[in-house]
C-alpha cells in the first residue's frame, strides 16, 4: 500500500448507493485506529495513475463486496478534519468525487479488513448520526444532495495519462 501523507489536499472516491430508500453505509474496523467503529461510505484514496471511475468501482468492492457500476458524479465536496489534527497534528483535506450507480444483486466478494460491517440507512437515520458515529459528517449534505436528484454525467471526469 502506497504511504499516505497529510501535507496537501489529497483526492478521494466513494459512493452513494441506495436501494429501497437506503443508503449503504460500511463501519470501519477497530484497527483503523482514529475512526474505528464509525459509519462511512464506501470511499478511499485514488492511487497514483488510476481513473478515478476505475478507483471508485475498485473501493466500493473491497468495502462491501459488490461489484459496482457508476452511473453519475454525484459532486465534488471538499472536506477539512480538524478533528483529527487535534489528535496526531495531521490536517486531512480530502478532494471527494462522490459518484452514484448500481450494484450487483449478488455479492462478488468478502469486505475488506478495514470494514466490518456494510448495513443499509435510511437516510433520517444517517441525518441523526453525529461525529461520534458518522466518520465523515458531509455524507449528510451528499445524501441529501443524492435525495434532491443531483448529478452530473460521468464525462465531467477526465482521465489522462500522458506518456
Amino acid at each position: 500500500m502506497t504511504e499516505r501523507v497529510f501535507t496537501q489536499t489529497f483526492g478521494v472516491v466513494g459512493a452513494i448507493i441506495e436501494k429501497d430508500g437506503k443508503i449503504l453505509l460500511v463501519k470501519e474496523a477497530r484497527q483503523k485506529k482514529l475512526d474505528a467503529e464509525k459509519w462511512n461510505q464506501p470511499a478511499g484514496w485514488i492511487e497514483v495513475g488510476e481513473n478515478p471511475i476505475d478507483s471508485v468501482s475498485r473501493e466500493v468492492q473491497e468495502e462491501t463486496g459488490y461489484k459496482f457500476t457508476p452511473k453519475a458524479v454525484l459532486g465534488i465536496y471538499s472536506l477539512v478534519r480538524e478533528d483529527l489534527f487535534k489528535i496526531d497534528k495531521n490536517l486531512r483535506h480530502p478532494i471527494k468525487i462522490i459518484f452514484i450507480g448500481e450494484i450487483s444483486k449478488e455479492k462478488v466478494g468478502e469486505l475488506e479488513k478495514d470494514v466490518s460491517e456494510a448495513k443499509w440507512f435510511f437516510p433520517e437515520e444517517i441525518k441523526n448520526m453525529d461525529k461520534n458515529t458518522l466518520r465523515d459528517l458531509d455524507i449528510k449534505k451528499e445524501v441529501k444532495d443524492y435525495f434532491a436528484g443531483k448529478k452530473y454525467p460521468l464525462d465531467l471526469i477526465t482521465h489522462t495519462v500522458a506518456e
